[in-house]
């Protein structure tokens, strides 16, 4: 390619497109393929020429983290307003059961945005990972369904006092973060205590642990009927959280 043809094609380019190439990368190659030298190849422009958009390689594979848990949190929420109104525990679950199918058809996407470290790693003093999802559109959507479920049930939820001393703190900040995101989706609060933020937690852990061994193959047995094992992985969930699932609930 000449160069006023190469400087023509940069003009047309835009961070969309750029994002749009990284991710087809990602999808066909994995998380390694996606460099800023492979992009500018397959759009037809410099390498350098992408600075323009983003100040290095972290920089555009944050965003397209981004891109890609604005676009999961976009499907959930269309899949679940095409849902009929069996309550809000069969919400809960519908959605557990979205979000796997999606974590295991979208293995590099997941991984990308669930299974890569974005800060410090490990268990020593002020390196633990920390990612907020609050304020995503993924985390936007579990939370209002949640909260549906809390302003509609009676859970067992523990007593603040069983919430380990040194997690409180970190705890109550995360509270008041979700009641912010539950009071801007007209959901009652009140019920959402340390205890109740403590349970949502706990929650999350179990789905999303099962989730991550299911989609890098490493669940501890083979199983035959992956399908089976997850519903009744729901059904334990449920019941820790003092529901009492019959079929229907479960989807």
């Amino acid at each position: 390619m000449n160069r006023p043809a190469r400087k023509q094609r940069f003009r047309e380019t835009t961070g969309l497109e750029i994002r749009r190439t990284a991710r087809e990368l990602l999808v066909e190659h994995g998380q390694e393929a996606v460099t800023l030298r492979a992009i500018a190849r397959r759009l037809g422009i410099t390498a350098p020429a992408l600075y323009r958009y983003y100040g290095s390689r972290d920089d555009l594979v944050g965003h397209l983290r981004l891109d890609v848990i604005s676009d999961l949190g976009a499907q959930m929420a269309a899949e679940i307003a095409e849902l009929p109104d069996n309550g809000a525990a069969v919400r809960l679950f519908s959605l557990c059961r979205i979000f796997r199918r999606w974590a295991l058809t979208h293995t590099r996407e997941f991984t990308l945005v669930f299974a890569s470290p974005t800060g410090g790693v490990g268990s020593a003093e002020g390196s633990v990972t920390t990612v907020n999802r609050v304020h995503e559109p993924f985390g936007r959507v579990f939370l209002t369904t949640a909260g549906r479920v809390l302003a509609t049930q009676d859970l067992a939820t523990p007593a603040d006092d069983v919430v380990p001393l040194s997690f409180r703190a970190d705890l109550t900040l995360y509270r008041d973060e979700l009641a912010a995101v539950l009071a801007s989706s007209g959901l009652p609060t009140a019920k959402l205590d340390l205890g109740t933020t403590y349970l949502m937690i706990q929650f999350w852990a179990r789905l999303y642990g099962h989730v991550t061994l299911e989609v890098f193959g490493n669940y501890p047995i083979p199983v035959s009927n992956p399908d089976a094992v997850f519903d009744a992985v729901l059904a334990d969930l449920a019941r820790e959280v003092g529901l009492q699932p019959t079929s229907a609930d479960l989807g």
